[in-house]
């Protein structure tokens, strides 16, 4: 008889996928991890339930995440921070760019890290990059101290759920703290959650605004993640607006001279399809008034608690 993984993505709302092995399991202080092989998303990383990444299309979801950021820097950057990205994919597009001297990757749950080295082979390289300092802490103390200072920020961090390590994280105090470590003309790219018609109100919406209080020009975008069932939103500050008077020529230039390999998702194109957001989301980032911070963050109030299945 299959067997099927159910997530709950919302009240009223279930996904469900066939499950063909589960590769290994573990569970670290803060979440649980699974690798699993299915049937339409391939070999996927699932932790506390959800989708974290699949073979089928993480590089969609890395792509969107690491390089519009990278490209929009005007010299390349030299200097990278990551926050958060356990499983390796976010520096591995990072230490792509020839200009990097050094990526300095924070993850708060080592366990993850470490289940991730031995099970996602295709991120082997980037943990060997002598380029690569890996920490394991919180990525907050981490940069709060460090000395150095990053052309690019990259906050790849676990969405804001009740009870999970990242959900301060999502706030202007945070920002403000991570504008003071960037290097002037420098830029940060969060991930900020779904982005499709139901869910950009809810960590989209007040996370856009939120940093639009703390650079001078904020932009969102989003694309498709199948394995997500939804629209996937990336929110970008840029401490010098003229970052983003770049044609789609000078994308694929930027890509040829800096990028090591072919990228599967992004050229000059798309590039700019990401920003090409839907009136319905355009219309609700300008009406939006909320300004996230440590007392007021935002907070999905659902917590999965593992892969479970249905027979």
């Amino acid at each position: 008889m299959s067997k099927w993984i159910i997530e709950d993505l919302e009240e009223g709302l279930t996904l469900s996928y066939k499950l063909e092995s589960i590769l290994s399991s573990t569970r670290s202080e803060f979440q649980q991890v699974d690798v699993c092989e299915t049937k339409p998303f391939g070999r996927a990383l699932i932790i506390d339930g959800l989708i974290q990444s699949s073979q089928l299309d993480e590089y969609i979801y890395h792509e969107s995440l690491v390089h519009p950021a990278m490209l929009a820097h005007t010299t390349g950057p030299k200097n990278v921070f990551i926050g958060g990205g356990g499983e390796g994919s976010t520096a591995r597009e990072v230490l792509r760019h020839k200009s990097v001297e050094k990526c300095v990757m924070v993850d708060i749950d080592g366990d993850v890290v470490e289940f991730c080295k031995k099970h996602l082979p295709e991120n082997k390289e980037a943990f060997a990059d002598p380029r690569l300092e890996l920490i394991i802490d919180d990525c907050k103390v981490q940069l709060e101290k460090s000395e150095l200072k990053f052309d690019v920020i990259i906050m790849d961090l676990d969405d804001p759920l009740e009870g999970g390590p990242c959900y301060k994280l999502y706030c202007k105090e945070f920002y403000e703290m991570c504008k003071s470590k960037l290097n002037p003309g420098g830029i940060l790219v969060t991930q900020a959650s779904g982005a499709g018609v139901r869910q950009h109100k809810q960590v989209f919406a007040p996370v856009h605004n939120t940093l639009t209080k703390v650079f001078p020009l904020t932009k969102g975008y989003c694309q498709a993640i199948y394995s997500f069932a939804d629209e996937w939103g990336f929110i970008i500050g840029f401490d010098d607006p003229k970052c983003v008077e770049i044609t789609q020529e000078e994308v694929d230039k930027r890509i040829a001279e800096r990028i090591n390999g072919e990228l599967e998702f992004l050229d000059g194109e798309s590039y700019f399809g990401l920003y090409a957001l839907s009136k319905k989301v355009r219309k609700t980032l300008a009406e939006e008034d909320r300004v996230l911070s440590r007392d007021a963050p935002a907070i999905f109030l659902s917590h999965m608690s593992g892969v479970h299945e249905s027979k």
